[in-house]
């Protein structure tokens, strides 16, 4: 039998699914979570009038396992990762996975899995994915009974082509990702089946995503595509304030990452007028790390914003960019404690 370390291209993975071993799965069922199971199925069983079918109860999470170079697995930050999960099941009217089953679950799957986290140098990562969903019957608009929690994992490359390659990027005032009072702030599906006309709309016309500008008044920023977004000026890393975005890890950890490296931070709305006086700007997230932006369009305004002139990542971008990767394979110290190992 062929090895999966011959079968797979490390350093030219794409941000995909690719099928590995195990699974792990757990039901919540008359008031209580029962006991973990261990799948090799790709496939779940699921009732025609589930709730995360019909009424979009469902959440999930993204987080990534890496594989250092002393061939320790570092997983990043993952007690953020459940605490998000537990805000979006509670947003939703979900029973929420308490932080240590979610801790459990994630570790197993990956030790279960190990083979598949991409080697040290690739560039690659173990992508893991936590899924939350109503899967009692219901035919009126309430919450299950019943939940299904389950964590799959998959190796994955960087989620724009190129990585730190940058990318450019179209502001989208036709749609709203989400509303300013709704469940933006939340990790659920709804959000993404609500970018999606406008981020393909993007893509097809050769951009990586779409920047969406608030719903209320089309003033300031909110995020890119399935990315936080930042600006850098005056030695200032300057990220979105809204009610209506997610809140990034990556981003949380960049924000520290930059005041330790002397920058100034703000979180705070950011006016559409000032991409101008932006020296840098980028994406950031679990799966995009962090995207430069060499070119944001806005054709509605017919103004084009370019950064990143000679084709390459800025100064500050790309030290936020190393210093955190360092961190996440294990390079550099964890002076924050962002890391568990995985035995």
């Amino acid at each position: 039998m062929v090895m999966v370390m011959e079968l797979l291209d490390w350093k030219n993975l794409p941000f995909g699914y690719v099928k590995t071993d195990y699974n792990i799965r757990c039901i919540y069922r008359d008031g209580e979570w029962g006991k973990m199971e261990i799948s090799s199925s790709e496939y779940i069983d699921i009732h025609i009038a589930a709730t995360g079918l019909h009424y979009g109860q469902e959440a999930f999470e993204g987080l990534k396992a890496y594989m250092g170079k002393d061939g320790k697995i570092r997983l990043f930050r993952w007690e953020e990762n459940a605490k998000r999960m537990i805000s979006s099941a509670e947003g939703i009217k979900m029973a929420a996975v308490p932080a240590e089953m979610f801790r459990e679950a994630i570790f197993k799957v990956i030790q279960l899995n190990r083979k598949f986290v991409p080697p040290y140098g690739s560039g690659a990562s173990l992508y893991v994915r936590p899924l939350l969903f109503g899967s009692g019957s219901e035919v009126g608009v309430k919450p299950s009974t019943e939940y299904t929690f389950l964590v799959f994992v998959t190796p994955v490359g960087p989620y724009f082509k190129g990585g730190i390659k940058p990318v450019n990027m179209l502001i989208c005032r036709d749609f709203d990702r989400a509303a300013p009072l709704g469940t933006g702030i939340f990790k659920v599906g709804g959000n993404y089946a609500a970018s999606m006309r406008a981020v393909i709309a993007a893509r097809d016309g050769g951009y990586a995503s779409t920047i969406f500008l608030d719903a209320k008044e089309k003033k300031y920023i909110d995020e890119c595509g399935p990315a936080n977004f930042f600006g850098i000026k005056d030695n200032t890393y300057i990220t979105p304030k809204s009610e209506s975005i997610l809140n990034s890890i990556t981003n949380m950890s960049l924000i520290d990452i930059a005041s330790d490296l002397g920058m100034k931070t703000e979180r705070r709305q950011v006016p559409v007028d000032e991409l101008s006086t932006f020296i840098e700007t980028g994406a950031c997230g679990t799966a995009a790390v962090i995207s430069p932006i060499a070119k944001i369009v806005d054709p509605d305004m017919n103004i084009i914003y370019e950064y990143c002139k000679d084709g390459l990542p800025g100064r500050d971008s790309l030290k936020l960019y190393n210093r955190l990767v360092a961190i996440q394979y294990g390079d550099e110290p964890d002076t924050h404690g962002w890391l568990t190992i995985v035995d």
